[in-house]
């Protein structure tokens, strides 16, 4: 089968005929020998010639392309005037032509074929100009020879260049012209001008070699073996969607373990026990053990069992993404990232495009990061439920989705699920924690923070609890607000404590005040004086005011003053120390700016936080830290313990202070009636559990024993006891 069993027009127009569709693909499916002469050569040029291309390559044919450099008034001045040899301007030229970042899905990937074929000696290139007496010219004939197996032979001949803007923009229109029509004369008359230009035969037109240094340059796009089937995958994606732009289809790669990463025996165990739960489970590992890494690992040894993979990656925050595509990245993967001010704009599009190829075959892979906000919006959602199959969601903080505003966007199209999390079991709320079990299946590993310090996977650590107390009127408002609780809980059918929400409203107020005890801040002075001079502190406040017991929601903001500013204006103003607020009012860059500065010590001894540290943010140099937030809740207070333990050069220990809210001291405590005592039981209990926590693998326990042995039996309090979920906030 040949050119002559094809159903050529005489005349092709840009406006009535699909160039690439309708002539290049056919004629060079069936072609050995493709020469082209064009009038102007462009780095697009290049990725316009492979169009068509992969039949010819069946066929172990061979293409020559002649172009002319697109010289300027510069460059002609240069030669003229003997500034620069013709050499030397051309190469210039070429070079400059090919200096590009194509983000484009198809570009890439014909960048790549033609950097594979110029390597391979299968397409030579040469550069032509005009040069006579009357100066230099451009060498501007469009032409092309094509040859079958049969010697057929076809010209074409007209406007056409062989730029993007040309093949798929302008309004372009070329004749043909076949051996076997009566029109050999026209053919070989075209033929032997081009093996002549070719030659360098032709007076006044000087013909050049392709710079070694570009074929050098264009080998730095080969990255994987040429797809040959790229024209059939661009034109079905075209005709499926209809509307199209090549800007929208992400790099098919595919993830990779990058060399320098070897994981650890646990981490190889946590993805054998998810290949043996059929890829579904959570991996309950300690912060700082590399759970982002055994995560994409995971990932990727699904995508080798199954050599397709949609992977879908949900993260709580925007840094949070930033931190996972660096990541990502290591792992040979070009990430869609998803979120209101992300850098690639055109996200949704590139999203839906990417899930259109995929779901249709024409690749094999993609990836989708985005935070939980965006994730669980409706038009997202309505996107990624259209995913047919081999879907893989990884949720990173999982214990979040245990919520139910977004738990129902939980995908129940993912085949393969995997939570990330330190503390999966969702405090206080045992149906959210069902919920999780539910949807992701078994834990595949329990990495604890013990394990983790005993493995030198996290620095140890020293624990000291400084009690601070209620004043008089704290006290008394604590009081109240127990008793206005009280007042307003009640019993299921399943004999548990619930709650109201009116209930909620002033155990939240209740919970404020426990964080902005005003002795807190003379107790912290005292304990930070006496390491005023030292560095790589971290000072956790509560999200909360100095004069909480006043605190009313709505009240405007310059009637109270803010622990985190008060602390800050303490520390800086009153010690003379140098210290920064960290929170979320900082843009990435002064995050970083700030990490930097703290790490090398740098004008900057400590960092003041509220919860913006809580889940993700890295800041492995902290050596001492100072919790005043006196958080209740283990996914809290398990974070913040995490973000101290991290592992750090001379860091043989961190150090951490826990602000223990008591009513009273203990000798006064000794001589509260029963009464009195049950209304501070349900503060002395939560006080106890992160005393026990902390305290149970410290480098020095005996540091919390006595205090905890006071409280326990001044309040019998039975450690052992088991509470319902409610009963100990009562």
């Amino acid at each position: 089968m040949g050119f002559t069993d094809l159903a050529l027009k005489p005349e092709y127009r840009s406006y009535q005929d699909n160039i690439v569709k309708d002539f290049y693909i056919p004629v060079l499916n069936k072609a050995i020998y493709y020469k082209r002469a064009v009038g102007f050569f462009s780095s697009t040029a290049l990725i316009e010639i492979t169009k068509g291309l992969s039949g010819l390559i069946k066929n172990n044919g061979r293409i020559q392309i002649i172009a002319s450099p697109q010289l300027s008034k510069q460059d002609i001045e240069a030669i003229k005037e003997g500034y620069k040899s013709r050499e030397q301007v051309v190469q210039e030229n070429i070079l400059k032509n090919l200096d590009l970042e194509f983000e484009d899905y198809f570009e890439k990937k014909r960048l790549n074929l033609l950097a594979y074929l110029i390597k391979h000696r299968i397409l030579d290139i040469k550069i032509a100009f005009i040069e006579n007496e009357y100066g230099i010219g451009i060498y501007h004939e469009k032409t092309g020879i094509v040859e079958d197996r049969f010697n057929n032979k076809i010209v074409f001949t007209g406007s056409l260049n062989e730029t993007q803007t040309a093949l798929s923009y302008n309004y372009e229109s070329f004749d043909v012209f076949c051996s076997w029509k009566n029109e050999e004369e026209r053919v070989i008359a075209k033929e032997t001008a081009f093996d002549d230009l070719w030659n360098n035969l032709i007076p006044q037109v000087k013909t050049y070699e392709f710079p070694k240094v570009a074929k050098e340059r264009l080998e730095d796009y080969i990255f994987e073996e040429p797809d040959y089937k790229i024209d059939e995958k661009e034109g079905l994606l075209k005709e499926t969607k209809g509307k199209y732009s090549t800007d929208k289809l992400s790099e098919n790669i595919g993830p990779r373990l990058p060399k320098g990463i070897k994981l650890r025996d646990y981490q190889k165990e946590a993805i054998k026990n998810w290949q043996e739960k059929d890829f579904q489970g959570i991996f309950d590992m300690a912060t700082g053990t590399g759970k982002t890494i055994t995560g994409l690992a995971a990932a990727t040894h699904l995508f080798k069992e199954n050599n397709r993979l949609a992977i879908i990656i949900v993260c709580p925050y925007q840094h949070l993404v930033d931190q996972w595509v660096e990541d990502i990245e290591l792992f040979n993967m070009r990430p869609i990232i998803g979120y209101s001010t992300s850098k690639q704009r055109k996200w949704r599009d590139v999203l839906q495009t990417n899930i259109d190829a995929f779901n249709m075959n024409l690749t094999n892979h993609f990836c989708f990061v985005t935070t939980n906000a965006t994730f669980s919006t409706e038009r997202v959602q309505n996107r990624l439920r259209r995913i047919k199959s081999n879907l893989l969601l990884i949720v990173d903080e999982a214990h979040n989705f245990g919520a139910r505003h977004y738990a129902k966007s939980l995908l129940p199209n993912a085949q393969f699920r995997l939570a990330l999390s330190a503390t999966i079991v969702r405090h206080n709320d045992e149906e959210g924690t069902d919920l999780l079990y539910k949807y992701f299946g078994d834990k595949c590993i329990e990495y604890t923070l013990e394990k983790a310090i005993k493995n030198k996977m996290l620095t140890p650590y020293e624990y000291y609890p400084i009690p601070v107390y209620l004043d008089d009127e704290e006290n008394a408002e604590y009081k109240r607000l127990t008793a206005e609780i009280g007042k307003r809980i009640h019993i299921n059918d399943k004999g548990k404590i619930k709650f109201t929400e009116s209930a909620k409203h002033f155990l939240l107020q209740r919970a404020r005040l426990i964080a902005g005890v005003r002795n807190k801040l003379a107790a912290l002075r005292e304990e930070i004086s006496k390491r005023k001079d030292e560095s790589h502190m971290l000072v956790y406040c509560g999200a909360t005011t100095i004069n909480d017991v006043h605190y009313q929601e709505g009240s405007p903001e310059d009637i109270e003053i803010r622990q985190i500013d008060a602390v800050t204006k303490m520390l800086g103003n009153d010690l003379g120390m140098d210290v920064a607020q960290f929170t979320s009012k900082e843009n990435s860059t002064e995050r970083e700016n700030l990490i930097e500065r703290f790490s090398k010590n740098d004008y900057l001894q400590a960092l003041v936080a509220i919860r913006c540290l809580d889940e993700g943010v890295n800041i492995p140099s902290v050596k001492i830290a100072y919790l005043l937030a006196s958080s209740t809740n283990p996914k809290e207070y398990i974070q913040r313990r995490g973000r101290v333990l991290r592992l750090y050069e001379d860091k043989s220990k961190a150090i951490i202070y826990d602000f223990i809210t008591l009513p009273a001291p203990i000798e006064e405590l000794k001589y509260y009636s029963d009464e009195e005592l049950a209304t501070f039981k349900g503060l002395i209990n939560r006080e106890l559990i992160r005393m026990r926590d902390f305290a149970s693998i410290a480098l020095n326990p005996s540091e919390a024993d006595f205090l905890i042995f006071d409280l326990e039996h001044i309040f019998k309090i039975n450690q052992e006891e088991v509470l319902d979920d409610n009963e100990y906030f009562i």
